[in-house]
Protein backbone atom coordinates (compact mmCIF):
# COMPACT_ATOMS: atom_id res chain seq x y z
CA UNK A 1 0.00 0.00 0.00
CA UNK A 2 1.97 3.06 -0.85
CA UNK A 3 2.47 5.98 1.70
CA UNK A 4 -0.28 8.23 1.60
CA UNK A 5 1.77 11.09 1.63
CA UNK A 6 3.11 10.24 -2.16
CA UNK A 7 -0.24 9.52 -3.64
CA UNK A 8 0.44 12.47 -5.75
CA UNK A 9 3.59 10.96 -6.94
CA UNK A 10 1.24 8.00 -7.56
CA UNK A 11 -1.29 10.47 -9.88
CA UNK A 12 1.75 11.36 -12.12
CA UNK A 13 3.29 8.53 -12.39
CA UNK A 14 -0.40 6.92 -13.54
CA UNK A 15 -0.17 9.82 -15.67
CA UNK A 16 2.89 8.97 -16.97
CA UNK A 17 1.76 5.35 -17.80
CA UNK A 18 -1.30 6.79 -19.49
CA UNK A 19 0.77 8.47 -22.31
CA UNK A 20 2.65 5.45 -22.70
CA UNK A 21 -0.13 3.09 -23.10
CA UNK A 22 -1.20 5.82 -25.80
CA UNK A 23 1.53 5.42 -28.02
CA UNK A 24 1.47 8.85 -28.25
CA UNK A 25 5.51 8.74 -27.24
CA UNK A 26 6.50 6.44 -30.68
CA UNK A 27 4.04 8.44 -32.61
CA UNK A 28 5.84 11.67 -31.76
CA UNK A 29 9.12 10.19 -32.33
CA UNK A 30 8.30 8.38 -35.43
CA UNK A 31 7.45 12.19 -37.02
CA UNK A 32 11.31 13.57 -35.83
CA UNK A 33 12.96 10.98 -37.37
CA UNK A 34 11.19 11.27 -40.54
CA UNK A 35 12.80 14.11 -40.84
CA UNK A 36 16.15 14.16 -42.79
CA UNK A 37 18.60 16.75 -40.24
CA UNK A 38 22.05 15.01 -41.53
CA UNK A 39 24.06 18.22 -40.13
CA UNK A 40 27.19 16.58 -42.07
CA UNK A 41 25.11 17.11 -45.38
CA UNK A 42 25.30 20.70 -46.64
CA UNK A 43 22.29 19.61 -48.70
CA UNK A 44 19.77 19.16 -45.60
CA UNK A 45 20.57 22.98 -44.26
CA UNK A 46 16.69 23.42 -44.85
CA UNK A 47 15.57 20.60 -43.08
CA UNK A 48 17.89 22.12 -40.03
CA UNK A 49 15.82 24.31 -39.73
CA UNK A 50 12.62 23.26 -40.29
CA UNK A 51 12.99 20.73 -37.21
CA UNK A 52 13.55 23.77 -35.01
CA UNK A 53 10.78 25.67 -36.52
CA UNK A 54 8.02 22.77 -37.31
CA UNK A 55 8.82 19.98 -34.62
CA UNK A 56 10.15 21.95 -31.73
CA UNK A 57 8.39 25.61 -31.87
CA UNK A 58 5.19 24.93 -31.82
CA UNK A 59 5.37 22.09 -28.95
CA UNK A 60 7.20 24.43 -26.98
CA UNK A 61 4.60 26.80 -27.37
CA UNK A 62 1.76 24.43 -26.90
CA UNK A 63 3.13 23.89 -23.14
CA UNK A 64 3.23 27.86 -22.06
CA UNK A 65 7.35 28.16 -23.33
CA UNK A 66 8.73 31.62 -24.83
CA UNK A 67 10.52 30.52 -27.96
CA UNK A 68 13.02 32.10 -29.94
CA UNK A 69 15.17 30.43 -33.44
CA UNK A 70 18.53 32.25 -33.26
CA UNK A 71 21.06 32.62 -35.89
CA UNK A 72 24.07 30.55 -34.98
CA UNK A 73 27.52 32.71 -34.11
CA UNK A 74 29.32 30.91 -36.78
CA UNK A 75 28.60 32.04 -40.44
CA UNK A 76 26.88 29.03 -42.39
CA UNK A 77 26.46 26.65 -39.03
CA UNK A 78 22.58 26.15 -38.85
CA UNK A 79 20.54 28.17 -35.73
CA UNK A 80 19.91 27.47 -32.58
CA UNK A 81 16.63 27.47 -30.35
CA UNK A 82 15.84 28.78 -26.95
CA UNK A 83 12.89 28.57 -25.07
CA UNK A 84 11.99 29.50 -21.39
CA UNK A 85 8.98 28.95 -19.09
CA UNK A 86 9.77 30.85 -15.94
CA UNK A 87 6.82 30.51 -13.65
CA UNK A 88 8.40 32.49 -10.32
CA UNK A 89 11.86 33.86 -10.11
CA UNK A 90 11.96 32.80 -6.88
CA UNK A 91 11.85 28.79 -8.09
CA UNK A 92 14.97 26.96 -9.11
CA UNK A 93 15.75 26.83 -13.06
CA UNK A 94 16.88 24.07 -14.85
CA UNK A 95 18.28 24.15 -18.38
CA UNK A 96 17.35 21.06 -20.99
CA UNK A 97 19.55 20.65 -23.60
CA UNK A 98 19.29 18.44 -26.88
CA UNK A 99 20.43 18.28 -30.79
CA UNK A 100 18.32 17.44 -34.01
CA UNK A 101 20.65 16.94 -35.84
CA UNK A 102 21.62 13.28 -37.14
CA UNK A 103 24.89 11.61 -38.78
CA UNK A 104 25.22 10.29 -42.18
CA UNK A 105 21.47 8.06 -42.84
CA UNK A 106 23.58 5.36 -44.74
CA UNK A 107 20.45 4.20 -46.09
CA UNK A 108 21.69 1.33 -47.88
CA UNK A 109 23.30 -0.21 -45.41
CA UNK A 110 20.37 -0.56 -43.51
CA UNK A 111 18.78 -4.61 -43.28
CA UNK A 112 15.60 -5.23 -45.50
CA UNK A 113 12.75 -3.55 -44.50
CA UNK A 114 14.30 -0.57 -42.57
CA UNK A 115 15.19 2.91 -43.89
CA UNK A 116 17.15 5.82 -41.45
CA UNK A 117 14.15 7.98 -41.67
CA UNK A 118 10.48 5.97 -41.79
CA UNK A 119 10.95 4.31 -37.75
CA UNK A 120 9.46 0.89 -37.58
CA UNK A 121 9.29 -1.02 -34.55
CA UNK A 122 10.03 -4.82 -34.60
CA UNK A 123 10.61 -6.77 -31.69
CA UNK A 124 10.77 -4.41 -29.03
CA UNK A 125 13.16 -2.13 -30.76
CA UNK A 126 12.12 1.54 -32.94
CA UNK A 127 14.53 1.55 -35.36
CA UNK A 128 15.21 5.41 -37.26
CA UNK A 129 18.23 7.38 -37.28
CA UNK A 130 17.80 9.86 -34.30
CA UNK A 131 16.01 7.56 -32.00
CA UNK A 132 18.45 7.06 -29.91
CA UNK A 133 20.97 10.27 -30.74
CA UNK A 134 19.44 12.46 -30.14
CA UNK A 135 15.62 13.29 -31.01
CA UNK A 136 14.68 10.23 -28.86
CA UNK A 137 16.07 11.27 -25.28
CA UNK A 138 15.38 14.84 -26.21
CA UNK A 139 11.40 14.26 -26.63
CA UNK A 140 11.17 12.13 -23.65
CA UNK A 141 12.02 15.28 -21.40
CA UNK A 142 10.16 17.58 -23.04
CA UNK A 143 7.15 14.96 -22.84
CA UNK A 144 7.56 14.31 -19.59
CA UNK A 145 7.30 18.07 -19.02
CA UNK A 146 4.44 18.59 -20.83
CA UNK A 147 2.87 15.37 -18.70
CA UNK A 148 2.87 17.18 -15.85
CA UNK A 149 2.21 20.69 -17.10
CA UNK A 150 -1.29 19.45 -18.53
CA UNK A 151 -2.08 17.41 -15.06
CA UNK A 152 -1.30 19.88 -12.94
CA UNK A 153 -1.12 22.92 -14.55
CA UNK A 154 2.39 23.86 -13.26
CA UNK A 155 6.07 22.60 -12.57
CA UNK A 156 6.77 23.83 -9.74
CA UNK A 157 10.16 24.99 -11.56
CA UNK A 158 11.58 26.93 -14.31
CA UNK A 159 12.99 25.37 -17.54
CA UNK A 160 14.98 26.92 -20.41
CA UNK A 161 15.61 24.76 -23.34
CA UNK A 162 18.43 25.17 -25.72
CA UNK A 163 18.29 22.68 -28.85
CA UNK A 164 21.14 22.84 -31.55
CA UNK A 165 21.18 21.25 -35.00
CA UNK A 166 24.82 20.76 -35.43
CA UNK A 167 26.35 18.84 -32.37
CA UNK A 168 27.53 16.12 -35.08
CA UNK A 169 29.58 18.68 -36.42
CA UNK A 170 31.34 19.60 -33.56
CA UNK A 171 28.68 22.18 -32.10
CA UNK A 172 30.00 24.74 -34.41
CA UNK A 173 29.08 28.21 -32.64
CA UNK A 174 27.50 26.79 -29.31
CA UNK A 175 30.15 28.11 -27.06
CA UNK A 176 29.97 31.60 -28.38
CA UNK A 177 25.93 31.65 -28.29
CA UNK A 178 26.21 30.62 -24.47
CA UNK A 179 28.99 33.15 -23.89
CA UNK A 180 26.63 35.58 -25.63
CA UNK A 181 23.30 34.54 -23.88
CA UNK A 182 24.99 33.52 -20.73
CA UNK A 183 21.74 35.86 -18.60
CA UNK A 184 19.25 34.02 -20.68
CA UNK A 185 20.27 30.61 -20.35
CA UNK A 186 21.20 31.25 -16.11
CA UNK A 187 20.04 28.39 -14.67
CA UNK A 188 21.05 26.19 -10.92
CA UNK A 189 21.88 23.05 -12.98
CA UNK A 190 22.00 20.98 -16.49
CA UNK A 191 19.81 18.14 -16.31
CA UNK A 192 19.77 16.59 -20.05
CA UNK A 193 20.23 13.04 -21.99
CA UNK A 194 22.70 11.76 -24.86
CA UNK A 195 24.41 8.56 -24.69
CA UNK A 196 23.99 5.36 -23.40
CA UNK A 197 23.35 3.80 -20.30
CA UNK A 198 25.81 1.13 -19.08
CA UNK A 199 22.80 -1.33 -18.93
CA UNK A 200 19.79 -1.04 -20.61
CA UNK A 201 17.95 -1.80 -17.64
CA UNK A 202 19.52 0.49 -15.11
CA UNK A 203 19.75 4.50 -15.55
CA UNK A 204 22.95 5.85 -15.55
CA UNK A 205 24.24 9.42 -14.61
CA UNK A 206 27.50 11.57 -15.63
CA UNK A 207 28.63 14.40 -15.01
CA UNK A 208 31.28 14.82 -18.05
CA UNK A 209 32.75 13.77 -20.87
CA UNK A 210 35.67 12.95 -23.03
CA UNK A 211 36.69 15.17 -25.53
CA UNK A 212 37.60 14.85 -29.20
CA UNK A 213 39.73 15.59 -31.66
CA UNK A 214 40.02 14.92 -35.44
CA UNK A 215 42.91 15.45 -38.07
CA UNK A 216 44.02 14.45 -41.11
CA UNK A 217 47.62 13.01 -41.83
CA UNK A 218 48.82 13.15 -44.89
CA UNK A 219 51.37 12.28 -47.10
CA UNK A 220 51.35 13.55 -51.08
CA UNK A 221 54.82 13.23 -52.59
CA UNK A 222 53.26 13.99 -56.32
CA UNK A 223 50.64 15.08 -58.08
CA UNK A 224 49.85 11.78 -60.19
CA UNK A 225 50.22 7.85 -59.53
CA UNK A 226 53.29 5.51 -61.25
CA UNK A 227 53.49 2.55 -62.88
CA UNK A 228 53.89 0.27 -59.99
CA UNK A 229 56.37 -2.22 -62.47
CA UNK A 230 58.37 0.51 -64.13
CA UNK A 231 58.93 2.84 -61.13
CA UNK A 232 58.47 0.38 -58.55
CA UNK A 233 61.93 0.67 -56.34
CA UNK A 234 62.63 3.86 -57.81
CA UNK A 235 59.41 5.85 -56.14
CA UNK A 236 58.67 6.21 -52.32
CA UNK A 237 55.04 4.85 -51.56
CA UNK A 238 53.23 7.77 -50.00
CA UNK A 239 50.99 4.96 -47.99
CA UNK A 240 53.63 3.02 -46.55
CA UNK A 241 55.05 6.27 -45.27
CA UNK A 242 51.71 6.99 -43.95
CA UNK A 243 51.34 3.53 -41.91
CA UNK A 244 54.48 4.03 -40.61
CA UNK A 245 54.01 7.04 -39.09
CA UNK A 246 50.47 6.10 -37.80
CA UNK A 247 52.18 2.54 -36.45
CA UNK A 248 54.39 5.35 -34.28
CA UNK A 249 51.37 6.52 -32.28
CA UNK A 250 50.51 3.36 -30.42
CA UNK A 251 51.70 0.22 -30.74
CA UNK A 252 50.33 -3.36 -31.50
CA UNK A 253 47.68 -3.30 -28.90
CA UNK A 254 46.72 0.50 -29.10
CA UNK A 255 48.44 1.84 -26.29
CA UNK A 256 49.29 5.48 -27.03
CA UNK A 257 53.12 5.94 -27.13
CA UNK A 258 53.20 9.97 -27.44
CA UNK A 259 53.89 10.71 -23.89
CA UNK A 260 51.95 14.15 -24.00
CA UNK A 261 48.95 11.95 -24.92
CA UNK A 262 49.08 9.64 -22.35
CA UNK A 263 46.43 11.51 -19.05
CA UNK A 264 47.21 12.41 -15.66
CA UNK A 265 43.97 12.12 -13.98
CA UNK A 266 43.49 8.11 -13.24
CA UNK A 267 42.97 8.83 -9.78
CA UNK A 268 42.88 6.46 -7.05
CA UNK A 269 39.26 8.36 -6.32
CA UNK A 270 38.37 8.11 -10.10
CA UNK A 271 39.57 4.16 -10.12
CA UNK A 272 37.48 3.59 -6.92
CA UNK A 273 34.10 4.70 -9.23
CA UNK A 274 35.15 2.97 -11.79
CA UNK A 275 35.83 -0.42 -10.18
CA UNK A 276 31.85 -0.14 -8.65
CA UNK A 277 30.19 -0.50 -12.20
CA UNK A 278 29.59 -2.90 -14.14
CA UNK A 279 31.68 -4.07 -17.89
CA UNK A 280 28.70 -5.45 -19.69
CA UNK A 281 27.96 -3.72 -22.89
CA UNK A 282 24.82 -4.05 -23.49
CA UNK A 283 24.72 -5.29 -26.61
CA UNK A 284 26.36 -8.16 -28.90
CA UNK A 285 29.78 -6.77 -29.00
CA UNK A 286 32.77 -8.82 -26.88
CA UNK A 287 35.27 -6.50 -25.41
CA UNK A 288 39.30 -7.41 -26.50
CA UNK A 289 40.73 -7.94 -23.73
CA UNK A 290 44.26 -7.47 -25.43
CA UNK A 291 43.16 -4.33 -26.66
CA UNK A 292 44.08 -0.76 -24.89
CA UNK A 293 46.42 -0.04 -22.04
CA UNK A 294 48.09 -3.04 -20.08
CA UNK A 295 47.31 -2.40 -16.61
CA UNK A 296 43.83 -1.13 -16.76
CA UNK A 297 40.35 -2.37 -16.31
CA UNK A 298 38.16 -2.26 -19.36
CA UNK A 299 35.93 0.79 -17.29
CA UNK A 300 39.20 2.48 -16.77
CA UNK A 301 40.60 2.25 -20.31
CA UNK A 302 36.85 3.52 -21.42
CA UNK A 303 36.02 6.20 -19.35
CA UNK A 304 39.54 7.14 -17.31
CA UNK A 305 41.82 7.27 -20.24
CA UNK A 306 42.57 8.33 -23.95
CA UNK A 307 42.15 6.60 -27.20
CA UNK A 308 43.13 7.15 -30.66
CA UNK A 309 41.83 5.54 -33.78
CA UNK A 310 42.40 5.58 -37.13
CA UNK A 311 38.67 6.58 -38.84
CA UNK A 312 39.41 6.01 -42.58
CA UNK A 313 42.30 5.69 -45.08
CA UNK A 314 42.60 6.43 -48.43
CA UNK A 315 45.07 5.75 -50.96
CA UNK A 316 45.13 4.59 -54.90
CA UNK A 317 41.17 4.02 -55.72
CA UNK A 318 40.13 1.18 -53.26
CA UNK A 319 37.11 0.55 -55.59
CA UNK A 320 38.85 -0.14 -58.44
CA UNK A 321 42.69 -0.55 -57.66
CA UNK A 322 45.27 -0.64 -60.53
CA UNK A 323 48.57 -1.48 -60.84
CA UNK A 324 50.22 1.86 -59.77
CA UNK A 325 52.05 3.58 -57.09
CA UNK A 326 49.70 6.81 -55.97
CA UNK A 327 51.05 9.92 -55.76
CA UNK A 328 49.28 10.86 -51.99
CA UNK A 329 47.90 8.82 -49.01
CA UNK A 330 45.60 10.63 -46.08
CA UNK A 331 43.92 9.20 -42.98
CA UNK A 332 41.73 10.54 -40.98
CA UNK A 333 42.22 10.06 -37.24
CA UNK A 334 40.76 10.85 -33.87
CA UNK A 335 41.91 11.69 -30.04
CA UNK A 336 39.49 11.23 -27.64
CA UNK A 337 41.08 12.14 -24.35
CA UNK A 338 39.72 12.41 -20.48
CA UNK A 339 40.46 15.51 -17.86
CA UNK A 340 43.96 15.89 -17.28
CA UNK A 341 45.15 15.95 -21.20
CA UNK A 342 46.51 19.18 -22.42
CA UNK A 343 43.84 19.92 -25.19
CA UNK A 344 45.43 22.76 -26.82
CA UNK A 345 49.21 20.50 -26.90
CA UNK A 346 47.51 17.49 -28.92
CA UNK A 347 48.08 18.42 -32.19
CA UNK A 348 51.50 20.48 -31.73
CA UNK A 349 52.79 17.04 -29.89
CA UNK A 350 51.96 15.10 -32.52
CA UNK A 351 53.39 17.37 -34.90
CA UNK A 352 57.33 16.95 -32.45
CA UNK A 353 56.94 13.14 -32.40
CA UNK A 354 56.21 12.88 -36.43
CA UNK A 355 59.53 15.16 -36.50
CA UNK A 356 61.78 12.85 -33.89
CA UNK A 357 60.64 9.99 -35.73
CA UNK A 358 61.23 11.31 -39.07
CA UNK A 359 58.56 11.88 -40.77
CA UNK A 360 58.50 15.13 -42.05
CA UNK A 361 56.60 14.57 -44.86
CA UNK A 362 53.75 13.50 -43.46
CA UNK A 363 51.60 16.95 -43.33
CA UNK A 364 48.92 17.33 -40.01
CA UNK A 365 45.56 19.11 -41.45
CA UNK A 366 43.70 19.62 -38.20
CA UNK A 367 40.03 18.98 -39.57
CA UNK A 368 38.85 20.08 -35.83
CA UNK A 369 39.94 22.65 -33.63
CA UNK A 370 38.94 20.61 -30.29
CA UNK A 371 35.37 20.02 -30.78
CA UNK A 372 34.64 18.82 -27.58
CA UNK A 373 36.43 19.49 -24.46
CA UNK A 374 37.09 16.93 -21.57
CA UNK A 375 35.15 17.53 -18.45
CA UNK A 376 34.31 15.74 -15.29
CA UNK A 377 32.70 17.76 -12.63
CA UNK A 378 32.65 16.53 -8.96
CA UNK A 379 30.05 14.05 -8.41
CA UNK A 380 29.88 14.67 -4.89
CA UNK A 381 27.31 17.86 -5.13
CA UNK A 382 23.61 17.86 -3.59
CA UNK A 383 22.10 17.73 -7.31
CA UNK A 384 23.52 14.33 -8.17
CA UNK A 385 21.70 12.97 -4.46
CA UNK A 386 18.69 14.61 -5.60
CA UNK A 387 18.27 12.86 -9.06
CA UNK A 388 19.81 9.71 -8.19
CA UNK A 389 17.12 9.64 -5.05
CA UNK A 390 14.32 10.55 -7.59
CA UNK A 391 15.95 7.75 -10.38
CA UNK A 392 15.88 5.38 -8.09
CA UNK A 393 12.00 5.58 -6.35
CA UNK A 394 10.62 5.75 -9.76
CA UNK A 395 13.13 2.55 -11.54
CA UNK A 396 14.15 0.81 -7.89
CA UNK A 397 17.22 0.30 -9.23
CA UNK A 398 20.28 2.50 -7.97
CA UNK A 399 21.39 4.65 -10.88
CA UNK A 400 25.16 4.00 -12.27
CA UNK A 401 27.03 7.22 -11.71
CA UNK A 402 29.66 7.71 -13.78
CA UNK A 403 32.69 10.49 -13.56
CA UNK A 404 32.48 11.33 -17.24
CA UNK A 405 31.04 9.81 -20.58
CA UNK A 406 33.34 7.75 -22.71
CA UNK A 407 32.11 9.86 -25.97
CA UNK A 408 31.77 13.10 -26.70
CA UNK A 409 29.05 16.20 -25.94
CA UNK A 410 29.54 20.08 -25.55
CA UNK A 411 29.18 19.73 -21.84
CA UNK A 412 31.97 22.59 -21.50
CA UNK A 413 29.80 24.86 -22.84
CA UNK A 414 27.20 24.17 -19.76
CA UNK A 415 30.07 23.69 -17.02
CA UNK A 416 32.67 26.17 -17.98
CA UNK A 417 30.88 28.90 -19.87
CA UNK A 418 27.41 29.07 -17.83
CA UNK A 419 29.22 27.69 -14.90
CA UNK A 420 26.58 25.14 -13.96
CA UNK A 421 26.84 21.57 -12.50
CA UNK A 422 26.04 19.33 -15.05
CA UNK A 423 23.88 16.23 -14.91
CA UNK A 424 23.20 13.97 -17.41
CA UNK A 425 20.69 11.22 -17.98
CA UNK A 426 21.07 8.89 -21.14
CA UNK A 427 18.26 7.40 -22.65
CA UNK A 428 20.03 4.90 -24.64
CA UNK A 429 21.95 2.10 -24.33
CA UNK A 430 25.31 0.81 -25.71
CA UNK A 431 24.14 -1.10 -28.65
CA UNK A 432 21.91 0.67 -29.88
CA UNK A 433 24.00 1.82 -32.94
CA UNK A 434 24.10 5.15 -32.66
CA UNK A 435 26.11 6.69 -36.02
CA UNK A 436 25.87 3.01 -37.71
CA UNK A 437 23.15 1.53 -39.60
CA UNK A 438 20.04 -0.07 -37.70
CA UNK A 439 20.34 2.88 -34.77
CA UNK A 440 17.29 1.93 -32.84
CA UNK A 441 15.75 2.37 -29.02
CA UNK A 442 14.12 -0.20 -27.55
CA UNK A 443 10.90 0.35 -26.87
CA UNK A 444 10.98 -1.01 -22.95
CA UNK A 445 13.89 1.71 -22.45
CA UNK A 446 11.75 4.33 -24.23
CA UNK A 447 9.08 3.78 -21.55
CA UNK A 448 10.78 3.59 -18.46
CA UNK A 449 12.68 6.57 -19.01
CA UNK A 450 9.89 8.77 -19.65
CA UNK A 451 8.49 7.73 -16.60
CA UNK A 452 11.64 8.27 -15.00
CA UNK A 453 11.59 11.87 -16.12
CA UNK A 454 8.33 12.38 -15.18
CA UNK A 455 8.92 11.22 -11.57
CA UNK A 456 12.06 13.92 -11.79
CA UNK A 457 10.31 16.44 -12.55
CA UNK A 458 7.47 16.01 -10.40
CA UNK A 459 10.05 15.59 -7.37
CA UNK A 460 11.82 18.93 -8.63
CA UNK A 461 8.75 20.81 -8.59
CA UNK A 462 7.09 19.47 -5.00
CA UNK A 463 10.73 19.86 -3.16
CA UNK A 464 12.20 22.86 -5.16
CA UNK A 465 15.47 20.94 -5.28
CA UNK A 466 18.45 19.47 -3.32
CA UNK A 467 17.78 21.26 -0.29
CA UNK A 468 15.15 18.98 1.01
CA UNK A 469 14.96 15.57 0.51
CA UNK A 470 12.80 13.16 -1.75
CA UNK A 471 11.04 9.89 -0.75
CA UNK A 472 13.83 8.37 -0.50
CA UNK A 473 17.47 7.87 -1.00
CA UNK A 474 19.66 6.19 -2.77
CA UNK A 475 20.80 2.83 -1.18
CA UNK A 476 24.03 2.50 -3.88
CA UNK A 477 24.55 5.21 -6.35
CA UNK A 478 26.97 2.91 -8.15
CA UNK A 479 25.63 0.06 -7.88
CA UNK A 480 26.56 -3.01 -10.34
Amino acid sequence: MPNPLDLTRVVAMSAAQTVIESGHLERRLSELVALRTESQNPAQAAVLKQYLSEMMRPMLLEMGFDVGLHENPVAQAPPLLLASRVENSDLPTILIYGHGDVTHGQDNQWDAGLSPFAAKAIDGLIYGRGTADNKGQHLINLMALKTLIELRGSLGFNVKVLIEMAEETGSPGLAEFCAAQRDALAADVLIASDGPRLMPEVPTMFMGSRGAVNFDLEVRLRNRAHHSGNWGGLLADPATILVQALASLTDARGQIKIAEWRPSSLTPDIRAALARLPTETGGDEVIDPNWGEVGLTSNERVFGWNSFAVLAMKSGVPDAPVNAISGHASATCQLRFVVGTDADGIVPSLRRHLDRKGFHQVHIIATDKVAFQATRVNPDNPWVNFVASSLEHSTQSAPHILPNLAGSLPNHCFSEILNLPTIWIPHSYRGCAQHAPNEHMPIALLHQAFSAMVGLYWDLGETKGPNTTVATAPSNKTAN
